[in-house]
């Protein structure tokens, strides 16, 4: 019967289906818009609200005179302090401070523990004499080494580095090694079939195949500096220092300042949260999305 049709009414049926399928794609595209929408507000309102309730609770515990104002100060007293650094300019010389030392600890660390971790994951005799000492090492606080980094470097920037690479970079190995470990032997075979090296073998098919494991242990490693660095800048004091969260803190205790102490807490807090957020999130979904384990 189709054969039959004019050719006009044959070119209407078609531009009918067309403006359908284009119809039902614009509504499926605003259906998708809208879950997305509504998906990131999720995301963005629930750790908002978990804060608004925390801070009720911060608050009715100080109305029922909990503890002493001065021991126990509420949030609009924590905001007041806020406040009063930030006029100073203190707050943002503390926080400058400690992220640029974060970072560059940060950056340093993943260079070295990448180089070590695929170094120790290729070579067994290596892996198997180092091994321990880098398991040993992660669980080792990092505290422990202040005292012997400030005989050995001063009151300098060079403490508070080695501390923050002595917590980050056993973490970032073994993520790596682990990582390794999961990788499935056909990759390197298919690798060693077509002809790669053993740096393009390590660097284009291991590393890649082992980017979960791999993230997992840059997260855990910046996790260990952020801490590390700032049990360096709490006790490592004065000299070429510089004035960092840790030494607001610290700073804050000295003076029996509540007030000031939480502000240190919750910057150092904040601070956390901000890069967990910003860069470790988003990879890891779009990661996980591109391997098809992450479905939104």
């Amino acid at each position: 019967m189709s054969s039959l049709l004019s050719p006009d009414k044959k070119t209407s049926e078609a531009e009918l289906e067309g403006l359908d399928k284009l119809q039902t794609d614009t509504a499926r595209s605003g259906a998708d818009r809208k879950k997305q929408l509504k998906r990131t507000l999720t995301r963005v309102l629930s750790p908002l609200a978990a804060v608004v309730v925390l801070i009720l609770i911060w608050q009715l515990y100080v109305w029922l005179g909990g503890k002493r104002q001065d021991v126990v100060p509420g949030p609009l007293d924590v905001a007041a302090t806020f406040g009063q650094l930030w006029e100073q300019g203190t707050l943002q010389q503390a926080v400058w401070t400690s992220v640029q030392r974060g970072l560059i600890g940060f950056v340093v660390s993943a260079v070295i523990g990448t180089a070590l971790g695929l170094l120790f994951a290729q070579v067994r005799p290596l892996r198997t004499a180092f091994g321990p000492l880098i398991s040993g090492l992660q669980v080792l606080p990092s505290v422990a080494w202040v005292p012997a980094a400030i005989i050995w470097f001063g009151l300098s920037d060079g403490t508070v580095y080695f501390v923050l690479l002595m917590g980050a970079i056993p973490s970032i190995i073994n993520g790596l090694i682990s990582g390794v470990d999961q990788v499935p032997p056909q990759f390197r075979s298919m690798g060693t079939v077509l002809g790669a090296s053993k740096t393009e073998l390590s660097l284009r098919i291991i590393l890649p195949a082992a980017l979960p494991g791999y993230l997992s242990g840059l997260k855990q490693g910046w996790a260990f500096s952020w801490r590390s660095l700032m049990a360096a800048e709490i006790i490592a004091i004065g000299g070429t220092m510089g004035f960092g969260l840790g030494t607001l803190l610290q700073q804050g205790r000295d003076l029996s300042d509540m007030g000031m102490v939480m502000a240190a807490i919750l910057m150092i807090l904040l601070v956390g949260i901000v890069v967990e957020l910003a860069i470790f999130a988003p990879i890891e979904r779009k990661l996980l999305r591109g391997r098809g384990l992450l479905l939104n």
